[in-house]
């Protein structure tokens, strides 16, 4: 079947593609993802997907990166924000941390499959991840630590904190079918569960550092 090639600008196309693209490879995999299928779904031949990604594997890289940019800009603000109580900088990292896995709840289980993948598209996303990765220990870190020096939390690593409220925003999304049927829907309302799931991570975390009010 010959496809109609899409008449707007090249931007438009490009996000169309990405769209798709981002669909597939959430569905399928990188292994399993067609180009085909992108561009069919896209409405673009596979040589203009070609022609705007050059290969399956630059299209690849050009999701991941725009996924981690995002995580970024959702993230940073909150993460720079060090003036704030420990309690309220505290908060506003698991809420944006959790207002971003919300929006992007098949991101967390895509990546770990692909990771597990030990493809050349694991090292994609590393690569992708450890700029930032390293920021976030850096600014945290010290935030934390200067908290402690001050007497207002306790001791803590900073790499379990931030495995800590990995674990708690992302594991209810990623085992979302498991637990809509064993607690009955529970993730039906998904705005009203996120601000559940907010309020009940950030019980858990300000317990583990038991703050002071100052």
């Amino acid at each position: 079947m010959e496809l109609k090639e899409v008449t707007t600008d090249n931007q438009d196309i490009e996000a169309k593609i990405l769209q798709c693209a981002e669909r597939e490879f959430m569905d399928k995999g990188f292994a399993g993802a067609r180009t085909a299928n992108i561009a069919e779904a896209a409405g673009v031949s596979k040589s203009a997907l070609h022609y705007h990604f050059r290969s399956k594997e630059k299209l690849f890289e050009r999701i991941i990166n725009e996924k981690i940019e995002m995580l970024k800009e959702a993230i940073i603000p909150a993460l720079y924000d060090v003036d704030r109580p420990l309690v309220i900088y505290i908060k506003n990292i698991i809420g944006h941390h959790l207002k971003f896995i919300s929006a992007n709840p098949h991101l967390p289980g895509f990546l770990i499959r692909e990771l597990n993948s030990s493809s050349a598209q694991a090292s994609t996303i590393l690569n992708a991840i450890r700029g930032f990765s390293s920021t976030l220990l850096s600014v945290f870190g010290d935030k934390i630590n200067r908290a402690v020096a001050d007497g207002i939390c306790e001791p803590v690593d900073i790499r379990m904190l931030i495995i800590d409220i990995v674990s708690l925003n992302v594991f209810p999304y990623m085992a979302s079918p498991i637990l809509n049927a064993a607690l009955a829907d529970c993730m039906a309302n998904r705005e009203e569960f996120m601000e559940m799931r907010r309020k009940e991570n950030l019980e858990l975390i300000l317990r583990r550092l038991k703050p002071r009010q100052v």
